[in-house]
């Protein structure tokens, strides 16, 4: 299949529409994208500029990467378009009524991926007449640094639309991940909503800052699950006898009233610790300058696992598809 695609068509130009889209240029797929919004085309091009900040840092060359345009036009995207990538707003009446449009103007084996965080599969092909090639492909941000997409199969995705899926975005330096079983929010977003909804909670209910909540992660478990993710740095928990013995003794732990899975109700009291917590730890830097940061070092710690071919580093050198 990735001999196939030579272009992608890019629906909906935000954050992650144009991550994927410069994630699809360094490694040498042309883009074509759509975005009915009066600003998208002067947001898309600034995104894909502050992109190759951190493209060039990984060894892409801007020079062979390939070409992008702009339309207004949804039936020449899919006419253009060897496979399709959606990332609209997270509305199911509008991903559903856009997808039934994508259906009927791209021919049946161009597949058609939502980069949706949560909604269904099933609900979203719903009323597709080809809905075997329509499928969840949910990217982290920002895309054109972190591997992972969970590709997610409705009732009537086949397994080999599937399989092309995974396909296509190996081939573009991705891990994909399929998830075995339809399930609202998937398996990476159930995770991360867990700790958030805690961290609502004590914050909320006085224990912890903002700051505080984000020292808790960074300076502990966050370094350990960027290596070994939560079920493996438990096993090591457990000493000699792995899980079992981590199991055998700090099960009973489950059983007590530690944590909360209901969110907090979010109060105006609750909303203004959450702004003014964040803008303090933002110390007057721009978003964009928070972004920046974020990703130099997201570029090192990928290049520190890649030394030891672990984790997120055992993928591939990101830039073999444009220097190769």
């Amino acid at each position: 299949m990735t001999d196939e695609i030579r272009t992608i068509g890019i629906v909906g130009t935000g954050l992650i529409g144009s991550g994927w889209a410069s994630r699809c240029l360094a490694h040498g797929i042309s883009v074509i994208a759509y975005d009915p919004a009066p600003t998208a085309q002067s947001y898309f091009s600034g995104n894909i500029e502050n992109a190759w900040k951190s493209l060039s840092k990984m060894g892409f060359d801007r020079t062979r990467s390939a070409d992008w345009q702009f339309t207004d036009d949804l039936e020449e995207l899919c006419s253009k378009s060897n496979f399709i990538q959606e990332s609209v707003s997270e509305n199911i009446e509008l991903k559903q009524n856009l997808h039934t449009e994508l259906d009927r103007l791209t021919s049946s084996e161009v597949i058609i991926a939502s980069s949706s965080s949560g909604l269904l599969p099933s609900e979203i092909q719903a009323n597709a007449q080809h809905p075997e090639r329509i499928a969840i492909g949910h990217p982290f941000n920002p895309v054109y640094i972190l591997p992972l997409v969970e590709v997610v199969r409705g009732t009537k995705t086949t397994h080999s639309t599937a399989q092309r899926l995974a396909e296509f975005y190996r081939s573009i330096g991705m891990y994909p991940l399929i998830v075995k079983k339809e399930i609202e929010g998937y398996i990476s977003d159930r995770i991360q909503e867990s700790v958030w909804r805690e961290a609502l909670h004590l914050i909320n209910d006085g224990v912890a800052t903002t700051k505080d909540i984000d020292d808790a992660i960074v300076y502990g478990p966050g370094l350990r699950w960027a290596i070994m993710g939560v079920c493996l740095t438990f096993h090591l928990a457990g000493g000699e006898q792995g899980m079992k013995h981590m199991l055998q003794q700090f099960g009973p732990a489950l059983e007590l009233p530690w944590t909360h899975m209901k969110a907090p109700e979010l109060t105006n009291e609750l909303i203004e610790r959450m702004i003014d917590g964040t803008e303090q730890q933002s110390a007057g830097r721009t978003v964009t300058e928070l972004e920046s940061l974020r990703d130099d070092c997201l570029i090192e710690i990928l290049e520190v696992l890649k030394k030891f071919s672990y984790a997120a580093g055992s993928i591939g050198s990101e830039a073999s598809c444009a220097n190769g």
